[in-house]
């Protein structure tokens, strides 16, 4: 059984730091995509950072050059660095798996969830 757990949200000003981790037990296929979504109140879920099991990543326009997803196998974790962070950032963040995949895919695609982290950034 795939089970996500998140960690390391928080409150940051403005410009500040912040690194989420995920950690990741039961996923047996050599074929995956893990991402990071958020969702803010009012918003709908949106996919922010994707990395598949080749090491290919992808981001959403609003946070590429800002945040950078990677992973360690060796712990089983995935993080989610966030820099230069803007209040539009505010939101809860969720871990995703999307177990058996080729290739990352849309927000339907992904089976597997954490209970999501609060990030909360202010001026």
């Amino acid at each position: 059984q795939v089970q996500l757990a998140e960690s390391g949200g928080g409150s940051v000003q403005a410009g500040g730091s912040l690194r989420l981790s995920c950690l990741v037990s039961g996923v047996s296929s050599s074929r995956y995509c893990m991402a990071w979504f958020r969702q803010a109140p009012g918003k709908e879920r949106e996919g922010v950072a994707f990395i598949n099991w080749d090491g290919n990543t992808r981001y959403s326009d609003s946070v590429k050059g800002r945040f950078a997803i990677s992973e360690e196998h060796a712990t089983k974790s995935l993080y989610l660095e966030m820099n230069t962070m803007k209040t539009e950032d505010t939101a809860t963040y969720y871990c995703a798996a999307d177990v058996g995949a080729w290739s990352c895919r849309g927000k339907e695609a992904f089976d597997y969830w954490g209970q999501g982290t609060q990030v909360t950034v202010s001026s």
